[in-house]
């Protein structure tokens, strides 16, 4: 299953741990995603949203 939101579309994000030393290891940063019930078009559905989403107010809960 893909790590996205399915309202904002925030997906993981890639770049490097990077030691002391400088030794570079590749890092994969996930969207903290919740499954949460919404209602859409007067129905109720279950969406993976991330965290963002719902405490800005863009998924109405029933």
């Amino acid at each position: 299953m893909s790590k996205v939101c399915d309202i904002c579309g925030k997906r993981p994000r890639v770049g490097y741990n990077i030691s002391h030393a400088h030794n570079k290891n590749k890092k994969r940063w996930y969207p903290n995603l919740q499954k949460v019930r919404t209602v859409q078009n007067g129905q109720a559905k279950r969406l993976r949203v991330c965290t963002s989403c719902i405490k800005s107010g863009r998924v109405v809960k029933p």
